[in-house]
């Protein structure tokens, strides 16, 4: 199928750091192009995949599990680390969530980890009937550009493919399974109000990594999608400033 106008994936050769860019669950690099950019403005060697099933329609989306997922990010990984002296894996939502498994599984290869409102579990009450409406229904209603500015368009679909959404549960499961592996350099940001990912997720991932180096800033003027909201310049320029720190850090280390 034809990709969304802008949902390409990007891609940009700067300095010897590199940045992996992930976005969210059933999104598209709409929603970071951006954050890509603009840390390609400051030096990096960017990559922002599009995941398998995204960016085109939710029955592409329905027939892919968080496996297919990963493995597209764990590719891109490998890439910057082939040509970067060091990498650095930013994630929105559940971006934020295969940030987190490639820092639980490959900890030599991620210098630090950004995360945007990322999720790793849900409070919504329709969870405990995903097992079995799924082989009933294809999909739910979706919510998409959350954002408190308005006009905004992220580039995501109207629904949620339940096989999809189940594979997520499914991944959340192994990633907290594991999450004491975490011990990279770690930035969480996230909203004080947000729609579609709880602000205990981030509580919980601060809580339960390892990483020594840990920094948490409210976003207290966005929605969900806080990269393409009012708060985009910070998280854009909060993150660059974390990775030239944590960058010089390991160097005179």
């Amino acid at each position: 199928m034809p990709v969304m106008p802008g949902a390409q994936a990007y891609s940009h050769q700067g300095g010897p750091i590199g940045v992996l860019v992930i976005h969210g669950f059933t999104g598209s690099p709409v929603s970071m192009r951006p954050w890509a950019e603009h840390l390609a403005a400051a030096g990096f060697s960017v990559e922002l995949p599009r995941l398998p099933g995204h960016g085109t329609r939710w029955e592409d989306m329905a027939v892919t599990r968080w496996e297919d997922w990963y493995s597209e990010v764990d590719l891109a990984l490998t890439d910057l680390v082939n040509r970067c002296e060091q990498v650095f894996v930013a994630g929105l939502s559940m971006g934020g969530s295969l940030t987190l498994r490639l820092a639980e599984q490959r900890p030599g290869d991620v210098a630090g980890l950004i995360l945007v409102n990322p999720a790793v579990h849900t409070e919504r009450w329709d969870r405990h009937l995903l097992p079995v409406v799924r082989h009933i229904v294809k999909a739910f209603p979706g919510i998409i550009n959350d954002t408190k500015k308005v006009g905004v368009d992220e580039g995501g679909y109207s629904k949620l493919p339940l096989h999809a959404v189940y594979s997520l549960q499914q991944a959340w499961a192994t990633i907290k399974t594991d999450i004491a592996r975490v011990t990279s350099p770690a930035l969480v940001l996230h909203s004080r109000v947000d729609h579609v990912v709880e602000p205990s997720n981030s509580e919980w991932i601060l809580n339960h990594i390892s990483s020594a180096d840990r920094t948490e800033i409210w976003l207290e003027n966005s929605y969900h999608v806080a990269t393409l909201d009012n708060d985009a310049p910070l998280v854009f320029s909060t993150s660059v400033d974390f990775i030239n720190r944590v960058a010089r850090s390991t160097t005179s280390g």
